[in-house]
């Protein structure tokens, strides 16, 4: 059912980020702590997303993590701020491909999804109605997560990213209960997460913030963020509040 994590601190590599600590997002594609349900390994691509002058770059492959030479090559060369990084676990019936992969980015933003929805399509395609058809025309992909975030970048025209994800996550949960909905989206200065029947945890300091979907080492100072939580972060700064 997917991993990720969401970076803001000192400048560091893309790679370092994605590959750092003994329970790394590396490790996790191929041995997670915390997967709840929908497998046990993450084999179905990768992908990193990363900010520079306030826009989101990304690099997505088909391939599992562990088996793309760009991680320890190309994206040891990229540094930045503000990094996010996510590995697939495709749920049966979508495609293995690299579209489908997150993070998806566009201008600021960068989303990803840890989860699945049930009944996809039809359980959430009154909430797709009020995204105009041209966007959905444009899907990167034919998957739950590629349609909640053609949901959620709607919802962002006209609300902050905290009240687009609380409804979504509300919206979501409604329309298909039981589903797996932890996603997570940066704008290059802040984090925003969600828990919805999968595990995340946070860990901060006055310079630097961490939202992962495990652990990425055994140190102290990682919090469990409960089931139902909107998280909001920053450096320094961390809001946790319950639905």
């Amino acid at each position: 059912m997917c991993r990720h994590v969401g970076y803001l601190g000192p400048a560091r590599t893309v790679g370092d980020v994605l590959t750092a600590g003994p329970t790394s997002l590396l490790t996790q594609s191929y041995a997670p702590r915390e997967m709840r349900g929908g497998g046990t390994i993450n084999a179905d691509g990768f992908g990193a997303a990363w900010w520079s002058n306030g826009t989101a770059s990304s690099y997505r492959s088909a391939m599992p993590m562990w088996g793309d030479p760009a991680v320890t090559d190309t994206l040891t060369h990229i540094r930045s701020v503000a990094v996010m990084g996510a590995v697939r676990s495709a749920t049966v019936g979508m495609p293995v491909e690299r579209s489908a992969c997150a993070p998806f980015v566009e201008g600021r933003w960068a989303f990803s999804h840890n989860g699945v929805v049930r009944g996809w399509p039809q359980s959430v395609s009154a909430l797709a109605e009020k995204v105009p058809v041209e966007s959905l025309l444009r899907l990167a992909a034919p998957t739950d997560s590629a349609v909640l975030w053609a949901i959620l970048q709607q919802r962002l025209l006209d609300r902050d990213p905290a009240d687009a994800l609380a409804g979504l996550l509300a919206d979501v949960d409604a329309a298909a209960p039981d589903s797996r909905v932890n996603l997570l989206l940066g704008d290059g200065e802040s984090l925003w997460a969600t828990t919805l029947h999968h595990s995340l945890s946070v860990r901060y300091d006055e310079d630097s913030v961490v939202l992962a979907s495990e652990p990425l080492d055994d140190l102290p100072g990682w919090q469990q963020v409960p089931d139902r939580c909107l998280v909001s972060a920053r450096p320094g700064s961390v809001n946790i509040t319950t639905f």
